[in-house]
């Protein structure tokens, strides 16, 4: 299963308030009537919600974008970097970055003297 399928959207949300709601109003008690200010309350609030969904997809796309840059930028860089060493011990290694690619999950990655690191391993950059 994809995990973005598991994942329910302001949309998807939306949707199934719109189809509760109908169902509500053909067999409500036409002596308590819903209360129309409940109703668009919660539209509103599933409004802003799509609009922050919306938003937060817009920023990933940002950071990704400015990541990308950032990697690319370190080519010719030297860099230092954690690695661990046969005997389990964690040593630092510099290396000046020789290629930056994403992996199969789009994960940006830095090869520097034949070590592969992601950006979040990186401790110092120099010239």
């Amino acid at each position: 299963m994809d995990s973005m399928s598991a994942i329910t959207t302001a949309s998807d949300i939306q949707t199934n308030y719109m189809k509760l709601l109908v169902a509500e109003l053909q067999n409500q008690n036409p002596l308590e009537p819903l209360d129309n200010k409940e109703m668009a309350s919660q539209l509103a609030q599933l409004s802003q919600l799509q609009q922050l969904e919306t938003m937060n997809s817009g920023f990933a796309r940002i950071l990704t974008s400015v990541e990308r840059t950032y990697a690319s930028s370190l080519i010719g860089k030297d860099i230092s970097f954690l690695t661990e060493s046969q005997t389990g011990t964690k040593e630092t290694q510099r290396g000046v970055v020789g290629q930056v690619y994403n992996d199969v999950d789009g994960e940006i990655l830095l090869v520097a003297n034949g070590h592969t690191v992601t950006l979040n391993e990186v401790m110092s950059v120099g010239s």
